[in-house]
């Protein structure tokens, strides 16, 4: 009897990871500014999921729970220093469309740029205007004040510009509309 329970339990947590494993595998990929340390990350976030999840309310967000999970361990990694590893521009293979081509490229540049900013103004930029969450709760999850989420995102947004402003403007914002020419 016992058996059937715990096969529910898995299939429940099974579909929430196949529902949502790809979104926090983004977030934690723009949080770590490499994809195999996201991977690590997610997984050792979905162990820590798996152990509480018959403690909380899967009805409710189970995302915002993972989500702080990820910020968390990623948070213990950095103190911990866990991670050594610096992100390693990869050039990108030819892709079949130009602009496919060109949409890798200035991704692959916005994210080695947000891998060269300290790691509280990557968090920030990250959940902030990756995960559109409010300051109040990028403050919370990253045990910060509301004004320090401000600053670091200000400074964050800076420092992108500074170093993406070699890119043709059009390519990193469409809806700019510069006024040289």
């Amino acid at each position: 009897m016992m058996r059937r329970g715990a096969e529910e339990f898995d299939e429940r947590f099974t579909a929430f990871v196949r529902s949502r494993g790809e979104y926090h595998l983004r977030m934690a990929t723009l949080l770590t500014g490499n994809p195999d340390a996201a991977e690590d990350l997610v997984q050792a976030s979905l162990l820590k999921l798996y152990r509480a999840w018959s403690r909380i309310d899967t009805a409710g967000d189970p995302d915002a729970y993972l989500r702080r999970i990820i910020v968390n361990t990623r948070r213990s990694w950095w103190r911990a220093r866990w991670r050594q590893e610096t992100p390693v521009p990869e050039v990108p293979e030819a892709a079949a469309g130009e602009d496919a081509a060109e949409r890798q490229a200035v991704g692959t540049l916005v994210r080695q740029a947000l891998a060269r900013l300290p790691r509280q103004q990557r968090a920030v930029l990250v959940l902030r205007y990756c995960e559109d969450l409010p300051e109040a709760e990028v403050a919370s999850l990253l045990g910060c004040s509301a004004g320090a989420v401000k600053t670091h995102a200000h400074r964050g947004l800076r420092a992108l510009r500074e170093s993406l402003s070699d890119l043709d403007s059009s390519a990193v914002n469409e809806t700019s509309g510069s006024a040289s020419g």
